[in-house]
């Protein structure tokens, strides 16, 4: 529950009277008061914040009268009006069988304390509390501070003590006697754990009524190839392609993803490519060898059949070659001279001995 009133009040104030107990089949049970959480703000026009007599003198000018109250709800943070009848005849005691005390609603929800873990066999157990969706939320004396029920329960060791409850999952209250006893076997004299603050403040109640809504989407038309559905209900789609093949070559097919939610492909198939040749077809027989290898010529050149051989190359003869005046012919038959280097370098010597062929001979020896 979130702290602080943030509903308005009308006449102002943050005053009413707290209703601690509602007796059963009294007109506060009949028009629904809840103990511990409501506070009677208004009767009629009248606005009740001051602790006087005002309650008791419209309550007594309408007996056996419906009269309209405002009722403000500390668990749900707003304000609702009821319709109870003032009733000296119903059976018990007091007009309305409530019983309140005039105080402030502001912070109301925060005095509250959350049972959280029960040890087995401890007293908390043994009285029925539930741990982590019971709240206690009052007892016969006034619980106005954090350490009231701690106390509370020290003063009641080994002696019964009275604890009203409210449960988050039943939202309904209800008095649980409990037994402190701190010689039980364990920890502390209730063995629960107990949480206080704005961590354990009881929590707002939703809004429950209602009705349930259900959309139907419109069916796709013109679907084709719609993908089978599992149990789960999610649809099984192909990711691998179909692979066909035409003249040789691969075409892909796209799997329809219609089911899935998107479009179907346009079917792509590659143009197959035709190669031509001038040589004629090779067929082979089973049970034979392959055609012989031809040899067209006296170099031993291999010429596939069909194909004529290459004509023969003319003779050419390569001119002399005139080298400036001044430039000594070269004789690379005798090896390479010495290279004269300059002063301060060692000679190089170059290995002799490497046949060179002149130029006449190399041009003799072409055909």
């Amino acid at each position: 529950m979130g702290a602080g009133n943030s509903v308005e009040i009308p006449g102002g104030g943050t005053e009413g009277y707290h209703v601690l107990r509602v007796q059963e089949n009294s007109p506060g049970y009949k028009a629904g008061l809840e103990p511990f959480f409501d506070f009677i703000v208004m009767i009629g026009n009248t606005r009740l914040n001051k602790d006087d007599d005002r309650l008791k003198d419209l309550l007594r000018a309408n007996v056996e009268k419906p009269v309209k109250m405002f009722v403000y709800s500390s668990k749900t943070l707003k304000i609702r009006e009821v319709t109870l009848t003032p009733s000296s005849i119903w059976g018990g005691q007091g007009l309305l069988g409530v019983s309140i005390r005039f105080c402030s609603f502001d912070g109301a929800n925060e005095n509250v304390w959350h049972v959280l873990d029960v040890e087995p066999n401890a007293p908390a157990y043994l009285a029925g509390l539930r741990p982590f969706s019971d709240y206690i939320i009052g007892a016969d004396s006034l619980l106005s501070e954090q350490d009231d029920l701690f106390t509370l329960i020290d003063s009641h060791d080994g002696r019964q003590l009275k604890l009203f409850v409210y449960n988050k999952d039943t939202d309904a209250s209800r008095e649980v006697i409990i037994t402190p006893n701190s010689a039980w076997g364990g920890e502390g004299s209730m063995g629960c754990g107990i949480g206080y603050g704005y961590l354990h403040r009881i929590p707002i109640q939703p809004f429950t009524e209602g009705k349930v809504v259900s959309v139907k989407h419109p069916t796709p038309t013109n679907v084709v190839d719609s993908p089978p559905t599992s149990s789960d209900g999610f649809a099984e789609v192909q990711l691998q392609p179909t692979m066909t093949t035409t003249n040789g070559l691969p075409t892909i097919i796209m799997t329809s993803l219609t089911g899935a939610g998107i479009p179907p492909l346009v079917n792509i198939s590659l143009p197959s490519t035709t190669y031509s040749t001038d040589l004629p077809p090779i067929t082979l027989e089973s049970g034979k060898n392959p055609p012989p290898i031809i040899h067209n010529n006296a170099n031993n050149d291999i010429t596939p059949p069909g194909i004529p051989p290459l004509p023969a190359l003319p003779n050419f003869t390569l001119p002399p070659m005139n080298l400036p005046q001044g430039i000594p012919p070269m004789n690379l038959s005798e090896g390479i001279p010495p290279i004269n280097l300059p002063e301060g370098i060692p000679p190089i010597n170059l290995p002799g001995g490497i046949p060179m062929p002149s130029l006449e001979n190399l041009a003799a020896s072409l055909p």
